[in-house]
């Protein structure tokens, strides 16, 4: 079935002349090579460094880094804590919800992920003792460290939003993907919009949270389906966006506000979505107001839907916190990331721990893409850590999204600290500024096996 619509597909490319086969097959086998390149030039000479290492997160970054050290040291000792049954490949919960991925697509069990050799304590950490090198858990007492690798992932605040629960997902047709059953619940909504019309309400989030362009995919793909079906003038959608902006990187942000004034989606900017009525099909926003004069003001909007998709603030787990792993200061110390060397990966206090993935307190965003390109900083510089070097590996900040703008185009966003695109090769050979077959192509067959046989065993 995937081969065939891969074939559909490109054949429709060749039809629109976007890629002709020959070129769509030439950058393939680019890419591939480059792939191959990658995997194999960190590990050709071990080091000899000892010491215990615990990984606190059993996510991409977790299981990644694990399988990283494992070929980087020659000796190694690394415990992996998760309490997790499944392992789940998170950017394929927006293909769920738009109907291209099916439920089980996107999971496999988390023992079949672990690193061979790397211990796994099944368990959830409680603190962290940061100067007595020991974490504790809650089923298996006390683990202590030399060095540790914190990547945590992030903690759903659904306190912050009134009116809803994570147990009352999709009551009222409020939906979010960002969670596995919440996809799940989102296609069959999506499809009845698309069909009935009415007015779809669709917002992010006023914290920094994963994959800032997931809530645009779901609005996007959903005006798509009423496209397809034919019903675009029965549907009157709205996107709040909690930042000042639509998007924020200049070289993609004209496209992706050109595709919202096409589609007559409106976008009010400074929104914080502070509840939800299911029943009466009700949402609150504060958004904030600036004046010519600085001063600020807070007007109240209460937008009525038929059918909605949120996104639930996001924080640090807990444990950071209440461990003293967090920002005190600035603006990332409000919802408790981890106070994390936006270069080095380092944390700021404790030299013996690595910050990386969505906890870190750094100034990007939380992806894969990122993730992936954090990997080679943070084992590099924890091996040099663990041999008495000083960690001098840089991150520049990378970070990938691809915001699927309809089903098969995709608008690869690939930027740095700095926002500005930095497009990898291959796709540096188009024009990237614009929505392409190609990061379709990449994002809906490519990425998921590149994530679970590569990166996860430490390749890419």
């Amino acid at each position: 079935m995937e081969h065939l619509e891969f074939e559909k597909q490109l054949r429709r490319m060749e039809r629109d002349g976007v890629i002709t086969r020959k070129q769509f097959l030439q950058i393939m086998a680019v890419a591939g090579a480059f792939v191959a390149l990658g995997t194999d030039k960190a590990y050709a000479a071990k080091s000899n460094a000892r010491g215990r290492i615990v990984i606190i997160g059993g996510g991409a970054a977790g299981i990644s880094m694990a399988s990283r050290l494992k070929r980087a040291l020659a000796d190694p000792d690394i415990t992996i804590i998760d309490p997790s049954d499944k392992h789940f490949y998170q950017p394929g919960f927006t293909l769920i919800g738009g109907g291209v991925y099916g439920k089980d697509d996107v999971w496999r069990k988390q023992e079949d992920c672990m690193p061979k050799g790397v211990k796994w304590v099944k368990d959830v950490v409680t603190l962290v003792h940061p100067t007595q090198n020991k974490v504790d858990t809650a089923h298996n007492g006390s683990i202590e460290y030399d060095f540790m690798v914190l990547a945590p992932g992030v903690k759903y605040d659904w306190d912050r939003i009134e009116g809803i629960t994570y147990k009352t997902i999709g009551q009222g047709n409020a939906h979010t993907i960002y969670d596995w059953r919440g996809a799940q619940l989102t296609w069959p909504a999506m499809q009845e919009f698309a069909r009935k019309g009415g007015r779809g309400v669709f917002c992010d989030t006023y914290t920094k949270h994963k994959c800032g362009g997931a809530p645009k995919k779901i609005s996007l793909l959903t005006w798509d389906n009423a496209r397809k079906e034919g019903t675009t003038d029965r549907i009157d959608m709205h996107y709040y966006t909690g930042s000042s902006s639509l998007y924020n990187v200049p070289h993609f942000t004209p496209r992706l506000e050109e595709i919202y004034r096409e589609r007559n989606i409106p976008v009010d900017t400074q929104c914080k979505l502070r509840a939800i009525d299911t029943h009466a099909k009700k949402a609150y926003f504060d958004q904030t107001i600036k004046a010519e004069d600085g001063t600020q003001s807070v007007k109240k909007i209460v937008a009525e839907y038929d059918f909605m998709h949120f996104l639930v603030p996001q924080c640090a787990p807990d444990f950071v916190r209440e461990s003293g792993l967090s920002w005190t200061e600035g603006s990332l110390a409000a919802d408790g990331w981890a106070m994390t060397d936006q270069y080095t990966l380092v944390h700021k206090t404790y030299s013996n721990i690595i910050c990386l993935g969505d906890c870190a307190g750094i100034p990007t965003s939380k992806t894969s893409a990122a993730i992936r390109k954090q990997l080679p900083v943070a084992t590099a510089n924890l091996v040099s850590i663990m041999e008495g070097g000083a960690p001098e590996v840089k991150y520049n900040g990378y970070a990938a999204c691809p915001i699927v703008t309809e089903y098969g185009k995709v608008l690869m966003c690939e930027f740095d600290y700095d926002k500005k695109e930095q497009i990898t090769f291959p796709l540096s050979l188009l024009d990237m500024s614009r929505e392409q077959w190609v990061a379709w192509l990449l994002k809906v067959y490519g990425l998921k096996p590149i994530y679970f046989e590569l990166m996860l065993r430490g390749l890419y």
